[in-house]
């Protein structure tokens, strides 16, 4: 299968939050790589058909998604930011319920109801109430209600936010699971969500894609600028004032900080070595900013 995002835009009154963006993708995983405010939920949005595009086109394997209209809708599965529950469902109530908005056949109904809660490991809890769920718990069932009609185009939208780190490995371990036949698009700001799940890594800033590559080719852009520099706690402000930040490790010796940017450090009063890079150097090389890990 082959996804052909084209040119989509979207305009607000005040800003664009899409801008042009192109990209061609096929059966795989994707993560979608940006700061909050990058435009990721808005593209997302867009590609579920929950919301359109200014301008720009999307087409599957030729066909333009105006035209293919339901048939696009039956192609995908959307796990939103914030998914919408109905507290007082239970699990399999709930999936129930999704089935048939979604035109699930009712001779398959009951098997891919206990297929999926099964998959999504709350075969225990069916009959719990959802509001009784942990966060964990409730993104594991986002996932069966967008499987149900078992899509060929998944989109994920920050899907392990707010979860702890046990239930993060256990959604990646999830997708990894799905994927076989799928695009998936996993949008993040967590660069640990896909360091080890992607083949492919996009990266989104003020709306545009800024880069398409794999994670090797991507450490790559930012291998030869990443270095710790050893400093005293009294040349730290310097430090500060001069580069990219990633982290800072204080020792009995002094700090080592490492640093991202363009040049060596050329400071002679600091030791400093090469580093190899990381996607959470990649993502403050490309925006400026502290990684979620």
């Amino acid at each position: 299968m082959e996804l052909i995002i084209k040119n989509i835009s979207k305009e607000f009154k005040d800003k664009i939050a899409v801008d042009k963006f192109s990209v061609t993708l096929n059966s795989g995983i994707y993560g979608l790589l940006g700061p909050n405010g990058s435009g990721k939920t808005t593209l997302m949005r867009i590609l579920a058909d929950v919301s359109s595009a200014s301008s720009g086109d999307i087409l599957v394997n030729g066909e333009s998604k105006s035209e293919l209209g339901a048939e696009y809708r039956d192609l995908i599965g959307y796990v939103p930011q914030h998914i919408g529950f109905y507290k007082n469902f239970t699990a399999e109530k709930f999936l129930y319920y999704v089935a048939a908005l979604k035109g699930v056949d009712k001779n398959i109904e009951k098997s891919k109801v206990d297929e999926l809660l099964k998959f999504v490991n709350l075969e225990q809890d069916r009959k719990r109430r959802i509001g009784k769920f942990s966060g964990g718990m409730k993104q594991r069932l986002g996932i069966a209600q967008a499987l149900l009609n078992d899509p060929k185009i998944l989109i994920l939208d920050e899907p392990t936010a707010g979860l702890d780190p046990n239930e993060r490995i256990r959604f990646k371990n999830l997708i990894s699971q799905l994927s076989k036949g799928k695009i998936v698009i996993l949008s993040t700001h967590i660069v640990s969500d896909i360091e080890f799940i992607a083949n492919e890594v996009l990266v989104m800033k003020d709306g545009k894609l800024v880069e398409k590559s794999s994670l090797e080719d991507i450490l790559d852009t930012v291998r030869g600028k990443v270095y710790t520099i050893s400093v005293n706690e009294c040349d730290l402000e310097e430090v500060e004032n001069k580069f990219k930040i990633s982290s800072m490790i204080r020792n009995n010796s002094g700090i080592n900080v490492r640093v991202v940017g363009d040049k060596k450090p050329n400071i002679n009063k600091f030791k400093y070595i090469e580093e190899e890079p990381n996607l959470e150097d990649v993502f403050l090389y490309y925006f400026n900013e502290s990684v979620s890990i």
